[in-house]
């Protein structure tokens, strides 16, 4: 949900150290919190099984009961790009462009409270190490790129707002199916003046029509909650251990950042069943058989969907490199990176030239 303003109750985001007064950080890999001054650390509470939120009853009814967090909401005038800041921060970089964040500019909201998590699995030292791994391994890139690898500084741990949905399809179709079959054909061939006649195999394709009905299970289907980041690249970065959710709690954001939502349950939803409609296809396909099939018709209900509103944690930074902003996330849980990169013209011509100075000296011979 994208615009959340209702008055309903506040969350309390307190994370100092009890001993030392200073700010308390979650320590990823790990189940607990800790303070960087002076070692304190502060165990979570442990998890209870995560539940699924009926999609139809929670849209018939009001939100007055949905349980909410007050932050602090800082935007980028470049990129447009929220996301919630730390308390204390008076300067920042925004994570998606670089640009520097005018941070007096930051708004207090009230936003809906996510009702599960998935935890940070490693730091920022082993982010930036399989960044390196991402950069060494890209062709054609510019010799001068590696100096931008020292980004340690600059990573933003970030948890990313997602839905996931789950429903049972019931879909009926009809359509046609095409069988190949094969007949003997008699050509005349032409070679060096001489004509002779051979015998060549022509498929054709028989069709007769089809239909019938096919049930499907989705289970933890994701959609974005933000428009800040390529919707290609974060697909990329799937799939995601979302059997491992906890239960939202304050302290696993301490130290990080959370971009905020701004795709509604209902828009979200439709855009599910966007993603569903090849995998229905492919059912449909399957279940015609055949070497070809043609949909004419298909009607899907979709049965039961419930879903889950839950944040997803990646390491993203953006660099420059001659004037361009260039964005890279890593999934904080399985270490997949994605992002854009430049390319050496220089590299891409001359290989190019050796090749076909390759194929100059096969000619010649």
């Amino acid at each position: 949900m994208s615009n959340f303003h209702e008055p309903t109750k506040k969350v309390s985001q307190d994370l100092s150290c009890e001993n030392c007064g200073a700010g308390l950080s979650y320590a990823p890999g790990t189940t607990h919190v800790a303070c960087a001054y002076c070692g304190t650390t502060v165990k979570i509470n442990a998890a209870t099984s995560v539940v699924e939120t009926d999609l139809e009853e929670y849209l018939a009814r009001a939100w007055e009961d949905d349980e909410t967090m007050t932050v602090t909401i800082v935007s980028c005038k470049t990129c447009g790009g929220s996301s919630t800041l730390a308390p204390n921060v008076v300067s920042d970089a925004c994570p998606f462009c670089a640009s520097p964040l005018v941070v007096t500019g930051g708004t207090t909201s009230s936003i809906h409270k996510p009702q599960y998590v998935l935890p940070f699995s490693f730091g920022a030292p082993s982010a930036q190490e399989r960044f390196r791994g991402w950069l060494k391994g890209l062709w054609f890139a510019p010799g001068d790129l590696k100096k931008y690898a020292d980004l340690q500084g600059k990573l933003s741990g970030m948890y990313l707002p997602y839905w996931t949905f789950d429903c049972t399809t019931d879909s009926v179709y009809s359509g046609e199916r095409g069988d190949y079959y094969y007949t003997s054909e008699v050509y005349t061939h032409h070679e060096n003046g001489k004509s002779e006649l051979r015998t060549r195999q022509v498929r054709h394709t028989r069709w007769s029509s089809a239909s019938g009905r096919v049930h499907g299970t989705f289970d933890d289907l994701l959609i974005e909650g933000s428009r800040s980041l390529p919707k290609n690249k974060l697909r990329q970065l799937e799939p995601w251990d979302t059997q491992k959710l906890v239960p939202y709690d304050d302290q696993y954001l301490a130290g990080f950042r959370a971009e905020v939502n701004v795709v509604n349950i209902k828009n979200a939803y439709a855009e599910a069943k966007g993603r569903m409609q090849p995998r229905i296809e492919a059912m449909v396909r399957n279940d015609i058989g055949g070497s070809e099939q043609r949909i004419h018709s298909l009607d899907t209900r979709y049965l039961d969907p419930s879903f889950k509103h839950v944040l997803l944690p990646v390491w993203i930074s953006a660099y420059r490199y001659k004037n361009k902003v260039y964005q890279f996330i890593i999934n904080a849980r399985t270490g997949e990176v994605q992002g854009e990169r430049p390319y050496s013209v220089v590299k891409i011509v001359l290989l190019v030239l050796g090749i076909i100075a390759v194929i100059l000296f096969l000619a010649s011979l």
